[in-house]
């Protein structure tokens, strides 16, 4: 048996977390939270993969929910001005690839992570089967994607955005 974790090992939480530090410039997130409004000294959190799963489960079918709102809601939780999109945008990739997993296996997590996008709407090349397979699942819930250059987002993402739950 190899050492290797599977995804759904991955994606369970890590004793220390959620943790609130101070942002520093240089932190790998720092230009993603300065652009939502953090500066350098204001808390941030580093999330627990569980609090951006229960958000991601909370996405009902034909709506949308990105990072940016993920983010936001979990610093607004933990008393912080922002939340480590780096951190957050991992376990977003984790639970989905851990979704896909579970399927493959005969189970099921019940996590829709094609309704949660990049900032800006962008689709997610990192999930399972990359921009493409994103692209029909959303297309069967009724959304629109279009191309810019090499990336593709979804069209008005903005009227189908969910407050998470």
């Amino acid at each position: 048996m190899s050492g290797k974790k599977s995804w759904q090992e991955k994606l369970r939480d890590k004793e220390g977390y959620p943790r609130i530090l101070k942002l520093e410039k240089r932190f790998p997130c720092y230009n993603a939270v300065h652009k939502m409004g953090a500066e350098a000294g204001d808390d941030i959190v580093l999330v627990k993969p569980s609090e951006v799963v229960e958000i991601m489960k909370g996405i009902r079918r034909g709506k949308l929910l990105t990072i940016t709102e993920i983010c936001r809601t979990l610093a607004a939780k933990h008393g912080a001005r922002a939340c480590c999109t780096l951190t957050a945008g991992i376990f977003i990739m984790t639970a989905a690839n851990a979704a896909e997993e579970a399927a493959r296996s005969g189970g099921k997590l019940d996590i829709p992570y094609w309704r949660t996008l990049k900032a800006n709407g962008y689709l997610n090349e990192k999930y399972p089967g990359g921009i493409e397979a994103q692209r029909r699942l959303l297309e069967q819930e009724g959304h629109r994607i279009v191309h810019k250059g090499a990336k593709a987002f979804v069209e008005h993402y903005e009227k189908s955005l969910e407050a998470p739950r």
